[in-house]
């Protein structure tokens, strides 16, 4: 006999007979639009009603970036019955059948799924499948076209306005985004995205002392966030303690009781962790901050020799291509490089030239790491721009560490025709975030290196000045 038909969360058609079955796959929603540590729960649906194709495809999505012995069979087993599904299921099946394919066109995999959200608009999973997918492209303009083509529909939900406001901030449309990001406050303080979206915001204003403040209020909702949400949002209120120039120590604090410190948590994902805790250490690094950190990158990199934890982020393997170089453990941090290398000409030839880019970031950050700064800065470019980096799946407050390092590298070179390049540079990121002191420390660097002494002691002193507003 059939199995009859169930809603599942959305209202949507799901065929299963088994109560449990539908319980998983509404839990497994929560979990992923929350952005909690339990996705697991998915596997249940299969366990219960082991002919549910939704909960079948789902599971085999879930235990993709894996590499699962599992999947397959989970594949089979919803093919096997796909003919008596829901058109709902269907339409899922679908997307994700060609989001894990191997030879996927990116830009065809975004249409599969607006498709599926014109159809049923109120699937959110879906919607958030196909944002962090855009969010990978470097495509925020059509992230925010998904949501804002199913907003209409879901304008009083949970979690809709996070997703909203993730796209604006990308679009450097801060003020929506903020707007964004509170009216999906106020719907559900624990809304960690909207949370999130906040922050950034803030963080962006250098209205560091105010993030800190906000963030430290909702931390209380956090336990039950996945490793990288959890140690990433406490990688943010770091960043803004390291930007507001609080004492490093504070940083270092963050750093061990929030980031490091998710290690020891029996159900902890360590890539996820370490993606937090390296983006951070890299920014202390080039503020030369490392004497007060002491072995904790060298501690770290010992843990990122493991392969198992190479390639499953391009934005994951540049940091740690610099954080192995930067600690002498060059052989490991060549295998990454190649590896990298090799990954890239088994791709499609328009996936190919997406990702050189990628790829020489990667070999940049390498000899950075080695201390070959002239070779790095060759490597970028003098007219590097991190907006154009999107693709290795890093935000834009994420890449602003490669601005950084590029900044770094043109002081480095002692030349005064390349500190007015390195000045230009600078201006650029004032012009987005001038409340920002480390930049007005670069500019007196940069003016130093010019004989401009009282320019760069005026910007010296501008720097002193704002250092003194954040935290003290």
């Amino acid at each position: 006999m059939e199995s009859e038909m169930k809603l599942d969360k959305w209202g949507y058609q799901v065929r299963t007979c088994s109560d449990s079955c539908i319980s998983a796959i509404n839990s497994y929603y929560h979990q992923v639009v929350s952005y909690g540590r339990k996705r697991s729960v998915i596997m249940e649906a299969p366990k219960s009603d082991p002919e549910c194709v939704l909960g079948n495809i789902l599971a085999a999505h879930f235990l993709c970036s894996t590499g699962s012995s599992r999947v397959p069979l989970l594949i089979d087993t919803a093919k096997s019955f796909l003919e008596s599904a829901s058109s709902y299921e269907k339409a899922v099946f679908e997307c994700i059948m060609y989001l894990i394919s191997p030879d996927r066109d990116d830009d065809l995999a975004v249409n599969l799924h607006s498709k599926l959200l014109r159809e049923f608009p109120r699937d959110l999973v879906s919607l958030k499948r196909a944002q962090v997918l855009c969010f990978y492209m470097g495509r925020a303009d059509l992230s925010l076209k998904l949501v804002e083509q199913v907003l209409p529909m879901n304008n009083h939900e949970d979690y809709i306005y996070g997703m909203l406001a993730f796209p604006l901030l990308e679009l450097g449309r801060m003020e929506e985004a903020e707007k964004a990001g509170k009216t999906g406050y106020e719907i559900n303080k624990d809304d960690t995205w909207s949370q999130h979206a906040i922050c950034h915001v803030y963080q962006h204003e250098c209205r560091f002392k105010e993030a800190v403040e906000f963030m430290n209020n909702c931390s209380t909702s956090w336990s039950s966030l996945s490793s990288f949400m959890y140690t990433h949002n406490w990688w943010h209120v770091a960043l803004c303690y390291l930007e507001g120039h609080a004492p490093m120590e504070k940083v270092r604090e963050i750093y061990d009781e929030c980031i490091w410190k998710e290690l020891e948590r029996s159900d902890a994902i360590p890539p996820e962790v370490y993606l937090n805790a390296i983006g951070l250490l890299l920014r202390v690094y080039i503020r030369g901050g490392h004497d007060i950190f002491g072995d904790r990158l060298k501690k770290l990199a010992d843990c990122l020799t493991d392969q198992t934890v190479w390639f499953l982020e391009w934005h994951l393997d540049i940091l740690i291509l610099w954080a192995l170089s930067h600690t002498g453990e060059l052989n490991k941090a060549e295998d990454l490089l190649k590896g990298l290398k090799s990954r890239v000409s088994m791709m499609t030839k328009k996936k190919q030239q997406i990702m050189q880019k990628g790829l020489s970031l990667a070999e940049a950050l390498h000899k950075y790491g080695k201390g070959d700064y002239a070779e790095a800065l060759e490597l970028l470019g003098h007219d590097f721009d991190a907006i154009d980096y999107k693709i290795i799946g890093a935000s834009d407050e994420q890449l602003d560490v490669f601005t950084e390092v590029h900044i770094s590298l043109l002081l480095s070179t002692g030349k005064a025709h390349i500190a007015t390049q390195a000045i230009q540079a600078i201006e650029k990121q004032l012009k987005k975030r001038d409340g920002a002191p480390f930049l007005w420390f670069l500019t007196e660097k940069a003016y130093s290196m010019l004989g401009k002494d009282a320019e760069a002691a005026s910007y010296g002193e501008k720097a002193r000045k704002l250092e003194a507003t954040h935290f003290t």
